[in-house]
């Protein structure tokens, strides 16, 4: 549903404050505001935080973002409008930049941004939803292929000098998509593109997402409780969204339900998972291989049991980055602004009254 449309009314150059990094350059974010403000005259400004090279994390009250509260409040004197990654919005920095009315972060949701002090303040905060759904979606598949068919430790095996004549061993073998069971715990923008490639692959597809419509299903999956999704599935995925609910709604009870030598991806965050339980099933057998891109401690610590157990296959939290993610994501955002400058409503504010406040 689209919010009010903004009451300010554009100067006759507008000042804008693109705060990229590493991976959405400032002038990613630049060309993007450009094209969609057409001929709004605009005074774009540019600053570059660390990130990814440095890790983002709390910056005062708002949880992952990069840059500090000094910087943002120097980069944003005079700012009318700012679209960003990680650049924080705290209640410090809104309180010391009254010229600010719309703060657009390229993330999937405002993490980054103190809702309700920007709701105070009367600036608007927009988002960028699915940005990265088809690169997930796409990561998903090949962490889930290469945990099938041990990919990881026959890389690994061949890195160091050694050819196992042994992983031809039935016991041994991994397992194809087509005919298998796969389950996914959730079935949003990311969940729903995996299980309708899942299934033109041949495989029988479940799903459990208790706000999924069956309708939205379209023959392509098959909705299920989540005991009967680990019961009957051999591959399970997850694409939860994490909630009081669902963190650690994986754990030894659940991958014990799970057929004997199943498979384990997760590309979704790693507080749904017991990864202490999952090191313990691939020890035993009872996983025969899991992919994860995310963990419960990121970068993950020197001691972890994850990086010496058998089976697994690793990536560092890189599922939602793409050259595609990083033009469709300035894209999203510049697209609001463009909205703003002219008068219309939002497509993707989380914060709709604000607009009613400012």
């Amino acid at each position: 549903m689209s919010s009010p449309a903004a009451t300010t009314v554009p100067t006759a150059t507008t000042t804008v404050l693109a705060a990229g990094n590493y991976f959405i350059r400032p002038s990613l974010f630049a060309e993007a505001v450009r094209t969609a403000a057409g001929d709004t005259p605009l005074d774009i400004r540019e600053i570059q935080f660390g990130w990814p090279h440095t890790p983002f994390g709390p910056v005062a009250e708002v949880i992952e973002a990069s840059g500090t509260e000094d910087e943002m409040i120097e980069a944003l004197r005079g700012v009318e409008i700012c679209v960003t990654e990680h650049g924080p919005l705290t209640a410090r920095i809104l309180a010391n930049c009254p010229d600010l009315k719309l703060f657009c972060t390229s993330r999937g949701g405002p993490v980054n941004a103190n809702l309700d002090a920007a709701t105070r303040h009367g600036v608007a905060v927009c988002y960028a939803p699915g940005r990265n759904a088809t690169a997930t979606a796409e990561h998903t598949l090949t962490l889930l292929l290469a945990a099938a068919r041990g990919v990881g430790d026959t890389h690994t095996d061949l890195r160091r000098g050694v050819w196992r004549g042994d992983y031809y061993d039935y016991d041994n073998c991994g397992i194809e998509i087509d005919g298998t069971t796969v389950g996914l715990i959730g079935y949003g923008a990311i969940g729903s593109r995996v299980a309708k490639v899942l299934a033109a692959m041949g495989a029988r597809v479940l799903v459990h997402d208790p706000y999924v419509r069956p309708e939205a299903l379209a023959g392509t999956a098959e909705q299920v409780s989540l005991d009967e999704l680990l019961s009957r599935s051999r591959i399970v995925s997850l694409h939860a969204r994490v909630t009081e609910e669902t963190k650690g709604m994986i754990g030894r009870e659940q991958l014990a339900a799970m057929p004997h030598g199943s498979v384990l991806v997760n590309c979704a965050r790693g507080a749904l998972l017991d990864y202490d339980a999952v090191c313990d099933a691939l020890e035993s057998g009872q996983l025969s291989g899991a992919g994860f891109d995310v963990f419960p401690e990121e970068p993950i610590p020197a001691g972890s049991r994850l990086l010496t157990a058998p089976g697994v296959v690793l990536t560092p939290h890189i599922a939602g980055g793409s050259r595609q993610v990083a033009h469709k994501a300035a894209r999203i955002v510049a697209g609001d602004v463009g909205r703003y400058l002219r008068g219309e409503p939002l497509a993707h504010c989380a914060n709709p009254g604000a607009l009613r406040t400012g």
